[in-house]
């Protein structure tokens, strides 16, 4: 009898260390640039994305992960778990020669993760501040840095204006002479892949690519796939789009030849609405990138895991924000979240399709534009101009026979009349945002105005400063460096 209970608090120590000695997951972040709600294949047949579909539709797809308007301020969400107004983020991007950044004294999600034994890398697009080395990547928890700290640039040369942009870590680097930039981010991606052991070692890996922001930029054989398209800028975005799925798929190949998928979670987002003058098409939606309206702030956004999601294949329309990965992913990785942060742990959500925990959020708060906008419950406050782009913008005249229903073009003329100092919108039975009923639900108006009170006293003021000319790039042998703040 004793013999046998020993063997019994054998097997059960046995069963216990191997579930804590279990590593945690490998997390891939992916971060589409500009991504319109209509450009992508699970959405709109018209793209070609075959890849991304089928980790979409065989994921979770996420219907109401909602984002920022602009690049900057949601990687400012993803790395910190704060909305942009708590960081001094607020407004606008992070201009190339302006000594904006994500404040130092955060905590990054890659820094939270190396804590627990995560090896950090980051492949692709900064733009989170780096007029001091203490701003970027490698200095904010990335173990290794590929990529560009500005804006945008040149697919091609990595030019930003007058300078080049383009870093190894902390070295200027010249990437083979005419690759397009999804290429090179997937090859470096793929190198990752083989130098970490996916048995022995966990990844973060933070990826997000310049695709599909301007420059209107592809490799010919993409923009061959919509030769039927005969607008020129469409047919090229809808080409960069495909770019960024054939990357996707070169990346997915290698993560099932090396295991990594037995223990992985990856999830894929857009940064902002796509802009309509560049290509890029939000319909249904309202507006565009830039704007507070639902066609700037939706997102595309997907998860996907072999082993880790409870239920899969099907939408999920429960509300979260941007904020929320930092503490989910940090969740996933066996991490608790500091209770100060905006975000909120979507992990069961996510992973069962229960009740979202958020039930209300910030669009932005802009102190400078005098603008904002909230979400409660069903109920949307837009505060001031929510942008320049208020209409709902179809699809090129002859690609499309939905825009025979759109066929005035002052519909999408955002300087038809001003806004009205309040908007008020009921997003799950008006999702695209055509009725104001501001006048018939004054009662709501006057409450939702009284809870964005309450958001603004803890506003931030915004760091927004004014271009500074040491950072031109003449001073650093013609690239944009950091040094100068």
């Amino acid at each position: 009898m004793v013999e046998k209970w020993t063997l019994l608090v054998s097997f059960i120590c046995i069963v216990n260390f191997c579930m804590t000695s279990a590593r945690p997951p490998h997390i891939i972040l992916i971060v589409a640039d500009d991504l319109g709600w209509n450009d992508v294949g699970w959405r709109n047949p018209q793209m070609y994305t075959p890849n991304l579909d089928k980790l979409a539709i065989n994921g979770v797809i996420l219907n109401s992960s909602y984002v920022q308007p602009v690049c900057s301020l949601t990687r400012n969400c993803l790395m910190s778990g704060y909305y942009p107004y708590h960081t001094g983020l607020q407004h606008a991007v992070i201009k190339a020669n302006a000594p904006g950044f994500l404040p130092s004294n955060i905590t990054t999600l890659p820094q939270k993760l190396k804590e627990v034994g995560y090896v950090t890398h980051m492949v692709g697009k900064w733009h989170l501040g780096y007029c001091n080395w203490k701003y970027t990547p490698t200095y904010r928890g990335f173990d290794s840095f590929m990529g560009f700290y500005t804006a945008d640039e040149d697919y091609y040369d990595h030019t930003h204006g007058d300078g080049y942009d383009f870093r190894f870590n902390t070295e200027v680097y010249h990437p083979p002479k005419g690759e397009y930039s999804a290429n090179i981010f997937a090859e470096r991606t793929i190198d990752i892949l083989n130098a970490v052991n996916p048995k022995n070692e966990s990844l973060f890996l933070y990826l997000p690519f310049q695709s599909v922001h301007a420059p209107l930029e592809v490799p010919e054989k993409f923009e061959k796939m919509y030769s039927h398209i005969h607008d020129k800028d469409r047919r090229i975005y809808c080409g960069k789009v495909s770019a960024l799925d054939e990357a996707v798929g070169n990346i997915t190949t290698v993560l099932r030849e090396r295991g990594y998928m037995d223990n992985l979670l990856l999830v894929f987002t857009t940064d902002n609405g796509g802009p309509v003058i560049k290509g890029a098409n939000n319909l249904p939606l309202r507006g565009a990138k830039t704007t507070l309206w639902e066609g700037g702030t939706k997102g595309s956004a997907f998860v996907y895991s072999d082993t880790l999601l409870k239920k899969t294949k099907y939408l999920n329309t429960e509300m979260m924000h941007a904020v929320d990965w930092f503490p989910t992913l940090l969740h996933v990785a066996g991490v608790t979240a500091d209770s100060s942060i905006d975000g909120l742990d979507m992990w069961p959500t996510l992973s069962e399709n229960t009740p979202s925990p958020r039930k209300e959020f910030v669009y932005n708060i802009d102190e400078i534009l005098k603008n904002a906008a909230i979400r409660v419950g069903n109920y949307k406050l837009i505060e001031g101009s929510p942008g320049h782009f208020n209409g709902w913008y179809p699809l090129p005249k002859e690609d499309s026979p939905q825009s025979k229903a759109h066929d005035n073009s002052e519909e999408y003329d955002a300087t038809i009349s001003p806004e009205p100092e309040y908007q008020l919108f009921d997003i799950l039975n008006d999702p695209t945002e055509h009725f104001d009923i501001s006048k018939k639900y004054p009662e709501v108006l006057n409450q939702m105005k009284q809870r964005l009170s309450e958001y603004k006293k803890s506003l931030v003021p915004a760091n927004y400063p004014p271009p500074d000319p040491k950072s031109n790039p003449k001073y650093y042998n013609g690239t944009w460096s950091p040094g100068w703040c």
